[in-house]
């Protein structure tokens, strides 16, 4: 899998690609992660990105010309284009599973007032992370590259993230390790038997209770 993220704050970006998972993922060629600063493809003498909008109001909003031609360089027939958005589709685990099956990912990173609302033609998905306004779309690109690039075969074991939070839309199980009492809390008997058909109905039914007391809204779908 490749994933291209345009942004005009490259710099972000050198934390994320360089700890932990993200960065076995790309050392072990499981997954490319190339950043574009699209400053770099502006017309403009200054490599100007923005401007103020037609019709007045505040704030400034991004260019059609730099992202177009980025992306009319970088594209390819295998190319999938996400807008990082407020007004996008929510991100869920759904999702995440059916971005990590594509080829070739780009995400684009808004900024200021937003995109310019003609670059949105060149989209075939927006996302958005969460019902609040952050400064710009870079955290967000992060947040949806770290939860596809741990789905790609080989960057985690399988039954881990098969296990974890979101699918069949539960929380995940409580979990416990050594020692098997800490301050008078013990670790619940039956984790402990080695039983692992009666393991797995507690852990089951744990989920259902966590997400029933957690996040009621999830077992209504």
């Amino acid at each position: 899998m490749k994933i291209d993220i345009l942004t005009i704050f490259p710099e972000m970006f050198q934390n994320f690609l360089t700890q932990s998972i993200i960065k076995r993922a790309i050392e072990q060629r499981l997954v490319e992660v190339e950043i574009h600063n699209f400053r770099d493809y502006s017309k403009d003498p200054h490599h100007k990105v923005d401007d103020t909008p037609y019709g007045g109001g505040s704030g400034m909003v991004l260019m059609c010309q730099p992202i177009f031609d980025c992306l009319d360089k970088i594209r390819t027939k295998d190319s999938y284009v996400v807008m990082l958005t407020p007004d996008g589709t929510k991100y869920h685990q759904s999702i995440a599973y059916k971005l990590s099956e594509k080829k070739h990912l780009i995400l684009m990173c808004g900024h200021y007032e937003g995109f310019d609302e003609r670059i949105r033609s060149l989209v075939d998905l927006e996302l958005s992370i969460g019902d609040y306004v952050l400064t710009g779309g870079e955290l967000a690109s992060m947040v949806v590259a770290d939860s596809i690039i741990r789905l790609v075969p080989g960057v985690i074991k399988e039954d881990s993230h098969l296990q974890e939070s979101f699918n069949d839309d539960l929380l995940d199980y409580p979990v416990y390790t050594k020692p098997a009492v800490f301050r008078g809390m013990k670790v619940p008997e039956v984790l402990l038997n080695g039983d692992h058909e009666k393991i797995a109905q507690y852990r089951r039914e744990q989920q259902i209770k966590k997400t029933k007391e957690k996040r009621p809204d999830l077992l209504e779908k």
